[in-house]
């Protein structure tokens, strides 16, 4: 796997319980590298063949723009875009930004990185936990997320949504904290 003994990438393996999710989740807070959560009851694949990768109105979800490239230069990898069912154009826009990073990672390095773009039901506030509940409809082997940037109320009280994708999803979760002053991947 492309994590396996890779120093830019921390593993979190954990149980598939929510208390212990967010243990870890605050444990990565401070990250300077995406991390993989890997559960039990995941779906494990030695080849990653599609990333889904959804899209909501936050300006943060531009950075996995660097890594979902990142990612599928390296193993070959298609990247689906699930871009969020708002009424709004935030999301479009966003998806607008990553698009036009993967063309031009294409462009200048003379690669082949593969896109599609998927249709979600849900609105940005919902996307994550949709997105980890259909790996039937889009066969991705990674879920890429952005981690919350600060906890409010509701995340306080009902857990962040990045700890219900993961508690949900088939497959190992990627995430990365959208801070500025934070390492990520380049190409």
């Amino acid at each position: 796997m492309i994590w396996d003994n890779n120093e830019d990438i921390r593993l979190v393996r954990c149980e598939n319980r929510p208390r212990v999710i967010q243990q870890h989740l605050n444990a990565c807070r401070d990250e300077r590298r995406p991390y993989v959560f890997i559960t039990p009851t995941m779906r494990m694949v030695t080849d990653i063949r599609r990333i889904l990768v959804p899209v909501t109105m936050l300006e943060e979800e531009v950075y996995k723009a660097e890594i979902s490239t990142y990612l599928a230069r390296k193993t070959g990898a298609t990247i689906i875009l699930l871009p969020a069912h708002d009424f709004g154009s935030r999301a479009k826009t966003n998806m607008g930004k990553i698009i036009s990073h993967i063309q031009a990672v294409n462009q200048r390095t003379q690669a082949d990185i593969r896109y599609e773009i998927g249709e979600a039901r849900k609105d940005s506030f919902r996307l994550y936990v949709e997105a980890a509940e259909r790996q039937r409809d889009f066969g991705h082997q990674l879920l890429l997320l952005t981690a919350s940037r600060e906890y409010g109320w509701d995340d306080i009280l009902f857990g962040p949504i990045e700890r219900k994708a993961i508690v949900r999803s088939q497959v190992p979760v990627m995430l990365v904290n959208p801070r500025a002053d934070l390492f990520s991947l380049c190409d």
